[in-house]
């Protein structure tokens, strides 16, 4: 089987990212990319708020990325990722191109908005059709334009461009928001916005640009012309889960958990960008994601490599186990350290706490603990609540 030191899942902002930040720090790094890089931005027309980038268009951006990347010399690879399993110790990335091991997996594989699927949505994306308020909205200053949705994102989203456009119509199926009420009322209050009750949208008109909704009453059935520059679809988004869907925690709709290093429950599983359970979900949070991903990576590679040297390696060694958020813990690893010295002998000192899957590997029940390797297996352990414990166990 194929090794990698780290394996990134996903070619958009955050994946890029992460490959550019984890080539920067040394790593081996392969990322897995389904067609084109880029992601979701592939599909905006114009991107206005990338720092430094006063205009470009979605897949200039991302040829500015894959172009970075590419200069650090990471190894790109067009597979589809079926599945992410881990084997006892082991990472296995199971592609339809063989399997791949990994020290470090980051998932980075997305998230995607919901189609409303009506009639002309698909040739209109990028040309009016949006999904995103804050990548788009500003292109519709002064405009007629709508939006699609009843629930917390629509609404918000409409007031929201209220900034831009001169009128927003908010078009749902029901005879009522399903958004909080503060929301509700923070947008009926609002002289720009206007409710289209009971109503869908039938087809999207416009030779090149969006120039008309074909609207239905769904309790009438009347059928009715609405002229508009735009329209946004706020019917919901969700996250590119399939490969860890069962693996890693994950908030309701699947998106996925992660602490502020981007790690998972999963020790050595990291996640960056859409995929994440996240307040906002744009380009640059995603860049800062995957280098966030990518570093927190090169640190448990390196300390994964430590530890492998300094207790799976060795003919012998004993070694305490303690945990680093416990000051007594910490003040006894310190005790134990000295004792060792004293007496002429060696114990590797390993955080517990960082190191839980070590600590699950070798049977270690409690905090603090002397355990006593021979080529990488227990023969002895103890717990080791006072230095005079672990100076009986070392005797």
């Amino acid at each position: 089987m194929e090794k990698r030191e780290l394996v990134i899942i996903g070619a958009g902002p955050a994946g890029l990212s992460a490959a550019i930040y984890g080539r920067r720090a040394g790593l081996d790094v392969l990322l897995l990319e389904k067609g084109v890089p880029g992601g979701q931005i592939n599909i905006t027309e114009e991107i206005e708020n990338w720092p430094g980038v006063e205009h470009a268009s979605g897949p200039e951006l991302a040829r500015m990325f894959r172009s970075h990347a590419e200069k650090f010399k990471t190894e790109f690879r067009d597979v589809d990722v079926s599945k992410l399993e881990v084997r006892g110790d082991t990472k296995v990335v199971v592609t339809n191109k063989g399997e791949i091991e990994a020290e470090a997996v980051i998932v980075a594989t997305g998230a995607y908005f919901r189609r409303l699927g009506c009639e002309g949505e698909a040739e209109h994306i990028g040309q009016g059709v949006s999904y995103c308020a804050v990548c788009d909205g500003a292109f519709f200053e002064g405009e007629e334009i709508a939006v699609v949705g009843g629930g917390n994102t629509a609404v918000e989203e409409g007031v929201y461009l209220t900034n831009f456009a001169s009128k927003v119509y908010i078009i749902h199926r029901r005879d009522e928001f399903r958004a909080d009420r503060a929301a509700v009322e923070h947008a009926l209050s609002n002289p720009k916005i206007v409710p289209v009750w009971n109503t869908v949208v039938e087809k999207i008109e416009g030779d090149g640009m969006v120039e008309n909704l074909v609207l239905k009453n769904i309790k009438t059935g009347e059928v009715s012309d609405l002229p508009v520059a735009g329209v946004f679809m706020f019917v919901g988004q969700s996250p590119h889960d399939e490969c860890v869907r069962g693996l890693l925690d994950a908030a309701k709709g699947g998106w996925i958990k992660t602490n502020d290093a981007m790690e998972t429950s999963v020790e050595g599983i990291f996640a960056a960008g859409d995929v994440r359970d996240k307040g906002l979900r744009q380009v640059v949070t995603a860049a800062s994601d995957g280098a966030i991903a990518a570093m927190s990576a090169s640190s448990y590679i390196n300390e994964q490599v430590h530890l492998r040297s300094l207790l799976i390696e060795p003919e012998h060694v004993v070694a305490l186990f303690y945990s680093s958020i416990e000051r007594e813990q910490v003040k006894l690893s310190d005790e134990i350290d000295v004792l060792a010295q004293r007496s002429g002998k060696k114990v590797a000192l390993i955080d517990g706490y960082k190191n839980r899957r070590m600590v699950e590997k070798f049977g270690i029940e409690s905090l603090p603990a002397m355990v006593e390797l021979r080529s990488g297996a227990v023969v002895r352990k103890a717990s080791a609540a006072f230095a005079s414990d672990a100076a009986s166990f070392l005797k």
